[in-house]
């Protein structure tokens, strides 16, 4: 992977600020974007915004538009079709409006599972959607020594009354990467359904619907070099069978049905734009199909990401002041995301994020809507963590300048 040239497609990347170049480190928060998403989004709008079902040529290329962001959006996931991806503002919009669907035919009889691993987004629309109905909510804890998914724990809360199982497929906080696989299989042996958040997994490895056999998958392209823009897979007969809440003069087919108001078209159009600058990073030639280059291109980042990962860890290990939560040994780098969570003896985290920021070295503090994970590690009151979060994009030499800073900040 050629990283010099790489980086140069990214702007922000290239700037100057008050003289320095600025280091982001901020991806768990939302990624920098390329060139030709920006283009993209631009040629959109400034030569064809329209909206569908016109007749005339802009709403035309509109149609078209929408019909290459569903597939472009299904080679990424590997959905067996591109009617089985819907669009929405964001992930959490979708999958609140996701939530009210499934969950009309639930009773007091039902129970659902949500996790402490997991974003509020993927757990607040479903202990609100269960509360409605009077259903039971069950939270499967984290093994604090890894922040993984206490798997023991999970089991022993499934049940026949179990209708839907809710967990992310990495933290965003930590970067521990859960067992999605088995999580469904055992889910399925119960009959629940399975809605996994993957808006922190996507950027860093690639998702394969299919062979997860998950029955929901939500993701968010600006996570993944692209603008704001929520994605969610669904099979199609759970796309078919339930009932969204809807305007009613809306065609009612899947997927447009569960697409409430008009798209952001010009977002759908940095979509495509965004897909296919990571699997440019392949270059392989356009003999080899999108998903293709697609696997070639997250083998060659997860690689690198993965060398990133070794050298902050081994670093941070001559820090006994700087504690990190999750995984931690070298040997399990390929089951973590570039994404580390960490708390400084005698410093807030803010104070710490403050200090960075200062030298235009972007990292976040908070719980991150991580709020039963902070919770159970005993850090929700006290501010949370620091979050070192990398992309592909990042470089060895920049976590370097970070230690360095680390330095300073301690000795202070």
């Amino acid at each position: 992977m050629n990283l010099t040239q790489l980086r140069r497609q990214f702007p922000a990347l290239m700037q100057q600020v008050a003289g320095q170049s600025p280091i982001f480190l901020d991806g768990p928060g939302g990624s920098q974007v390329p060139q030709s998403v920006l283009s993209a989004m631009s040629a959109y709008l400034g030569y064809f915004n329209s909206n569908l079902g016109g007749a005339f040529f802009s709403s035309d290329k509109t149609v078209e538009l929408m019909a290459n962001a569903r597939q472009a959006a299904a080679d990424l996931l590997n959905a067996p079709s591109k009617e089985q991806i819907v669009f929405g503002a964001n992930m959490t919009s979708l999958t609140f409006s996701f939530s009210r669907a499934i969950s009309r035919d639930w009773t007091a009889d039902d129970e659902i599972i949500v996790t402490n691993a997991d974003h509020f987004s993927n757990v607040s629309s479903w202990q609100q959607a269960a509360e409605d109905k009077g259903a039971t909510v069950k939270t499967t804890l984290i093994n604090e020594a890894d922040c993984s998914l206490d798997m023991a724990h999970f089991e022993s809360l499934l049940s026949s009354k179990t209708k839907l199982v809710a967990v992310t497929y990495a933290s965003n906080t930590t970067g521990s990467i859960n067992d999605i696989k088995r999580i469904v299989e055992l889910a399925h042996a119960v009959g629940a359904l399975v809605y996994v958040d993957a808006v922190h997994y996507a950027p860093h490895e690639l998702v394969d619907v299919q062979a997860l056999d998950c029955d929901f998958l939500a993701c968010s392209a600006y996570k993944f070099f692209g603008p704001h823009l929520g994605i969610v897979y669904g099979k199609r007969e759970h796309l078919e069978g339930f009932t969204p809440y809807k305007v009613e003069p809306a065609k009612d087919v899947a997927p447009g049905r569960w697409e409430t108001g008009t798209q952001s078209f010009e977002a759908l159009a940095g979509l495509i734009a965004a897909v296919d600058y990571i699997a440019a990073i392949s270059e392989l030639d356009d003999s080899y199909s999108r998903r293709d280059k697609l696997a070639a291109a997250f083998t060659m980042t997860k690689q690198h990401e993965m060398a990133l990962s070794k050298h902050f860890l081994t670093r941070l290990a001559d820090y006994p002041r700087i504690k990190l939560f999750g995984i931690d040994g070298l040997e399990r780098v390929a089951s973590r995301t570039p994404t580390f969570a960490l708390t400084f003896e005698g410093i807030e985290p803010r104070v710490v994020s403050e200090f960075l920021g200062k030298q235009h070295i972007c990292v976040w503090d908070g719980n991150f809507y991580a709020q039963g994970l902070c919770k159970q590690l005993g850090v929700l009151e006290t501010g949370g963590v620091v979050r070192i979060g990398c992309m592909h994009y990042n470089t060895i030499d920049e976590l370097d300048k970070v230690f360095d800073l680390f330095d300073q900040l301690l000795a202070d």
